[in-house]
């Protein structure tokens, strides 16, 4: 007998409003991380970081408890959506609540790099992406390391010092390719890799191939543009720094 998955029997359109997940230790988790994040910052992070923080994980909530869950049972594209809204909305916005920290050295921000590359991929190729369905502490691996792997990356890329501006802009770039790389491939396929889904795309008016591509789309595009907000973010910082040297 075949697991059900964590959030549950791939939902029907007309009960999705109705498929919230209200897991009690899921809502416990979240709360107690949103409460310990701004104990442990304490007096190091400003009115403006604390925000982003709660705003952060409310963020992630959103994603893991509103009926999005469900949807993603029976959508690749709604679990990539998922994904993205935990990784590209909710980690920087907690990254950024998380306290600056000076390194000397490129080798955090280039480790946090690798892991979230390592994450995304793994976690999207169809056997690690298949057993997500069937056992819900596989399901939780892919989370935590994704997620978890995100924040770390984004914590790099908003409070890396100016001295290491090259190294940030390099991590950025590179992961917005393997993004749009990942992102390119799933949606230029011409036949579903997914088999969970093959059969459960039907009811919400979608091929297989056509959900398959869709969530390589809003893999694709984002992430690039985020990325280079980063960028763009990291030069003006350099450039500041730089203007400060000259006035002293």
């Amino acid at each position: 007998m075949i697991a059900l998955p964590y959030c549950g029997a791939a939902p029907l359109p007309g009960e999705l409003l109705t498929r919230f997940n209200l897991d009690p230790v899921l809502i416990a988790a979240l709360v107690a991380a949103v409460c310990l994040q701004v104990w442990w910052t304490g007096g190091t992070t400003t009115r403006r970081q604390k925000m982003a923080s709660v705003m952060g994980w409310l963020v992630a909530s959103a994603a893991l408890i509103s009926p999005l869950c469900a949807l993603s049972v029976a959508l690749f594209s709604a679990r990539v959506a998922q994904h993205m809204t935990l990784v590209l909305i909710a980690a920087p916005l907690i990254a950024f609540g998380m306290a600056g920290r000076q390194s000397r050295s490129g080798w955090p921000l280039g480790l946090a790099a690798l892991a979230f590359f390592a994450a995304l991929w793994f976690w999207h190729m169809p056997w690690p992406y298949e057993a997500t369905s069937t056992s819900v502490s596989v399901y939780w691996c892919m989370h935590v390391s994704l997620f978890g792997s995100a924040v770390w990356l984004w914590r790099e890329l908003l409070h890396h010092p100016s001295t290491r501006t090259v190294e940030a802009l390099l991590a950025g770039a590179l992961t917005s390719i393997q993004m749009g790389l990942l992102g390119a491939m799933l949606s230029l396929a011409d036949h579903g890799l997914f088999s969970w889904h093959l059969t459960r795309t039907w009811p919400f008016g979608l091929t297989p191939l056509e959900d398959q591509q869709l969530g390589g789309v809003i893999m694709w595009v984002p992430g690039i543009a985020l990325f280079l907000w980063v960028a763009v973010r990291s030069l003006a910082r350099l450039w500041s720094s730089l203007e400060g040297a000259r006035t002293v």
